[in-house]
């Protein structure tokens, strides 16, 4: 059975009946266990834990300290291709909106690369948009073969491939694999990608998987906070992430939780409003409820997010974080003036990679800029 098994058995939660069960008695025993089931998961994900919060606070922190120390992995994200064959309703990348297309060409990649490499990240995460015409395996994997002569650790984050493609990446090059649901409500999901392969729920859903059947070494999944119900949404990622730690104990699994910004944003093309509103205070019960229920989880805050509010998150349970972010095509050192006009999404902390070192090490904390080598 694929995750969408487990999905399936689950997709009729009625939340509010869940909800109704869960009491501060119950809450404060999940608090109490080191090994937490799905059903105390989802209690720390209720509204009666919000009064809570303290004490989940306490448990993550030391659960983070105790499994990850005073580490923060860092890497950068490099968009290769804006080319996409999706309308998805939330996405700049959206083939309907008007923005300047292009791709990086290797001698461009290169560029990119010995600037982002110049800072001392050796961790790299590439993106493109999701056209398999304009940007096949093919040209993902020369990207790769440029990018190996400055990175120990490159992952990607593509539309979904099949599992021997992802093992030719692996074969290639590539470690790491991030691929978002963005939305785990089926329904809602059909409904906000309009048209294009995206709208093919399955096969998205059980990219993980394959990418770990191929050998990847790490593996990320998440959900676009604000299009679904977040205490769902946040649930089933949960189940996910389980899954997968379960199914594959061998390969390194993370989570990220961004978040659609609609306050205080400059324009962009695109432009969409958050379907369900998602407060600062419910993304920090969400990151300390992964905490609490899957220790050994890795947990990336986005660039979405301001600086002061990633930086409050960092001892809840962060353990990766992106530094000196762009997300246009070529936006590190090509078309930097571009990036209001063309980006994916809209970056709340612009901050170099050196300025984002220094903060960390003010709080005492490691910044990690390489901790595997691809032989």
């Amino acid at each position: 059975m694929s995750f969408y098994g487990v999905y399936s058995q689950n997709k009729d939660l009625d939340l509010k009946k869940a909800f109704s069960f869960i009491s501060p008695a119950s809450i404060q025993e999940s608090l109490e266990k080191n090994n937490l089931d799905t059903k105390q998961f989802l209690g720390l994900l209720s509204p009666q834990a919000e009064n809570n919060l303290e004490s989940m606070a306490q448990k993550a922190q030391a659960i983070t300290r105790n499994y990850f120390g005073n580490t923060i992995q860092l890497y950068a994200p490099m968009y290769l291709s804006n080319y996409c064959d999706n309308s998805c309703l939330y996405c700049g990348f959206n083939l309907n909106n008007d923005i300047q297309r292009r791709q990086l060409t290797l001698e461009e990649v290169e560029k990119e690369a010995q600037f982002i490499s110049s800072s001392g990240l050796k961790h790299i995460l590439i993106l493109t948009g999701e056209s398999r015409l304009k940007s096949p395996v093919s040209y993902i994997q020369d990207c790769v073969n440029v990018l190996k002569k400055y990175f120990t650790s490159i992952s990607i984050e593509v539309y979904p491939l099949a599992e021997n493609e992802y093992a030719r990446l692996v074969v290639g090059g590539v470690d790491g694999l991030t691929i978002y649901q963005e939305v785990y409500d089926e329904q809602l999901y059909a409904k906000i990608h309009i048209c294009g392969p995206k709208k093919d729920y399955k096969f998205r859903l059980d990219a993980p998987e394959r990418g770990a059947k191929a050998r990847m070494r790490s593996v990320s999944i998440g959900a676009l906070l604000g299009l679904g119900n977040w205490r769902r949404e946040a649930f089933f990622l949960g189940l996910h992430a389980k899954y997968l730690l379960d199914k594959f104990p061998d390969v390194e699994i993370g989570i990220s939780v961004p978040r659609i910004r609609p306050q205080n944003h400059q324009p962009q093309v695109g432009d969409f409003k958050p379907i369900c509103q998602v407060s600062d205070r419910n993304v920090i019960q969400i990151i300390l409820a992964f905490r609490i229920f899957l220790p050994r989880l890795g947990i990336a805050i986005s660039t979405r997010e301001n600086p002061e509010f990633r930086e409050n998150l960092l001892s809840l349970g962060i353990t990766r974080m992106s530094a000196g972010s762009a997300t246009n095509v070529g936006g590190h050192t090509l078309y930097k003036e571009e990036k209001e006009q063309s980006s994916q999404f809209e970056i709340q902390d612009q901050r170099t990679v050196g300025q984002i070192k220094a903060v960390l090490e003010g709080k005492g904390y490691q910044p990690v800029f390489k901790d595997w080598l691809y032989l």
